[in-house]
């Protein structure tokens, strides 16, 4: 993605009316690659927990723990879905369901909307970063993340996942 794409979507981020609300209650899957850059860039092993799957926890505030001061503290390196940002996913019958959140949650979606040049990359960045997250984390921590209920949303793409 090109740098005045992620300018315009970084902006947005910091514009939302909903003050971090992506963050409140966020619990971000990590791979074992994540972590390590994680603690390479000083961020403390207290900050990740293991409840079914390797994630971010969450301060006493209900924001993840790297959420301080209004922003992100690692934007440069967060995890795989914090970059998909308003994109999700599900995994189907060997389909790589791709869903939208809805503006409701995520006031970027109505950026994407206008402005097809943002969406397309955004989408290819998500896909590319859950795709890497699907093949790092292990099977069995996978079946508890897609167990993760994701409302509001709307299914945008179905992408088959090769043998």
């Amino acid at each position: 993605m090109d740098e005045e794409l992620k300018r315009t979507l970084s902006r947005a981020c910091d514009e939302c009316h909903l003050a971090g609300g992506c963050c409140f209650e966020a619990r971000p899957p990590l791979s074992q690659r994540r972590i390590e850059i994680l603690m390479e860039n000083g961020v403390s092993p207290d900050a990740v927990e293991f409840a079914g799957y390797k994630r971010l926890r969450l301060g006493e505030d209900g924001f993840c723990v790297l959420f301080r001061d209004g922003r992100c503290s690692i934007h440069e390196i967060k995890p795989e879905t914090c970059v998909a940002g308003p994109f999700t996913f599900d995994v189907n019958g060997g389909m790589l369901q791709i869903f939208l959140k809805k503006e409701s949650i995520c006031p970027m979606v109505r950026i994407l909307r206008s402005n097809r040049r943002a969406y397309d990359a955004l989408f290819t960045t998500a896909v590319e970063r859950i795709m890497d997250l699907l093949r790092a984390v292990p099977q069995e921590e996978m079946a508890q993340i897609l167990k993760i209920d994701e409302p509001e949303t709307d299914l945008v793409a179905e992408i088959p996942l090769g043998g």
